[in-house]
């Protein structure tokens, strides 16, 4: 490489991720007219939804102390770390310490340290699909190379442990597992969960557990973390305040080994895990200080505000989807704030039919809603090798406020311009 050029080995050109799609729709939006989001899970963009009083006051509490204004250890407070390690063994049938947490910037950055530390010439990642685009963008960048482990609709979007099987290698280094599921809206039974982790176990790699929804649950199955199963095989759990507090702005996240065993508690591969930690930047001292009186003294009535707004919300997304003939819900959500939906009709941007005289993104200009089209058009050739469906994926938190717009509305719409174009079955 030259000095002062860029490396461009990296491949992330196929990667797009949420964010860059909604960026790429709001260039071609050009009124003035409100935009909804459905693909982004902040719930704090809607007034609904509110973090807690003692969220704020402990965060107001810690700056106004004036004894949180300078740098904290890369690896996060102390008293962070402690007051993390006791929130999460609150679930857990051993208990974790202040040593197996590490505090990042929000849970994106733990995705990435979760991979930098896995990563290595010829190594493999095994990555659910549909799932979360950064984990294939952090990929690229750390040269791992993604292997794609089908969910099942039909199965309440459970892991294909069949294609693990026949995925797995000698290089491969884990599997991602994330629940609840973003962007499908399950949450995973113990005993499939189990089974996630005696696979992981067969073929000796780990599992990371991509818990960001954590305890957002309001179907059959409630929350199982996967540390339960720390002591059968290893566990890097990520999570952060963001969902469950509805603070995603405040990039509080966490980086734990669920590792009873010991595997990461071995000095070097610490020793590497700090060392990492001292080129990255965590979230203000000040945000990190609150945390302990934050996971300590939060009602349990704020949590059950949060699911019953959830869940009121998916139950009329689910009802108003029943009335769109092109779009079908293979499981009702079940936790997080995303669902799933199959939508009968393959739609292409790039022949869109000219006699229609309306483009895509025509469309996006003269109405209220934007739609994830071009996010669940990246599901397609995954899709259509077994069903002639496509996936859009719908954030439930935005529901109320698409419902005051009759944006779905929109959706039969799109469907009656186009259902004499392009198959449906």
């Amino acid at each position: 490489m030259e000095n002062g050029s860029l490396n461009h080995g990296v491949d992330t050109g196929s990667t797009i991720t949420i964010k860059g799609i909604l960026s790429l729709l709001m260039q071609n939006i050009t009124s003035n007219k409100r935009v909804i989001s459905l693909g982004m899970g902040d719930p704090s963009a809607y007034s609904c939804f509110h973090t807690t009083h003692v969220a704020q006051d402990s965060v107001v509490d810690a700056l106004q102390s004036d004894k949180f204004n300078g740098y904290a250890p890369t690896v996060g407070l102390p008293q962070t770390r402690r007051a993390i390690a006791e929130y999460l063994s609150r679930d857990l049938p051993y208990k974790l310490s202040s040593d197996d947490v590490f505090i990042t910037s929000g849970c994106t950055q733990a995705i990435d340290v979760s991979l930098a530390m896995l990563a290595h010439p010829g190594a493999n990642i095994l990555l659910p699909r549909p799932g979360f685009p950064i984990y294939e963008l952090c990929a690229g960048f750390r040269h791992l190379e993604v292997r794609y482990v089908d969910l099942l609709p039909d199965k309440g979007w459970e892991v294909d442990l069949d294609a693990v099987d026949a995925l797995v290698d000698h290089n491969t280094v884990a599997l991602v597992v994330i629940n609840p599921g973003n962007p499908c809206g399950n949450v995973y039974s113990y005993e499939h969960l189990k089974k996630i982790a005696e696979t992981a176990k067969k073929h000796k790699i780990l599992i990371i557990a991509d818990e960001v929804y954590g305890h957002l649950a309001f179907g059959k199955n409630p929350f199982v973390p996967m540390g339960v199963f720390g002591s059968e095989v290893p566990v890097l759990t990520l999570g952060s305040l963001s969902k469950r507090w509805i603070v995603p702005g405040w990039r509080l996240g966490w980086f734990v080994t669920s590792d009873p065993s010991g595997m990461y508690r071995e000095p070097k591969t610490v020793e590497r895990i700090k060392k990492y930690f001292d080129i990255l930047g965590g979230p203000a001292t000040f945000i990190q200080a609150a945390v302990p009186h934050i996971l300590e003294q939060t009602d349990e009535a704020f949590f059950k505000k949060t699911i019953n707004l959830l869940k009121n919300a998916s139950d009329i997304l689910c009802d108003t989807i029943k009335e769109i003939p092109c779009i079908t819900c293979p499981l009702k959500p079940e936790g997080s704030m995303a669902v799933m939906t199959s939508v009968m009709i393959l739609i292409s941007v790039s022949s869109w039919p000219k006699r229609n005289q309306l483009s895509f993104f025509q469309l996006l200009k003269q109405n209220l809603l934007v739609l994830h089209l071009l996010h669940f058009l990246m599901w397609e050739n995954w899709s259509c090798s077994r069903k002639r469906h496509s996936f859009l994926q719908l954030n439930s938190n935005s529901i109320p406020y698409i419902l005051k717009d009759d944006g779905l509305k929109h959706l039969r719409f799109y469907e009656l311009l186009n259902s004499s174009t392009f198959p449906t079955t």
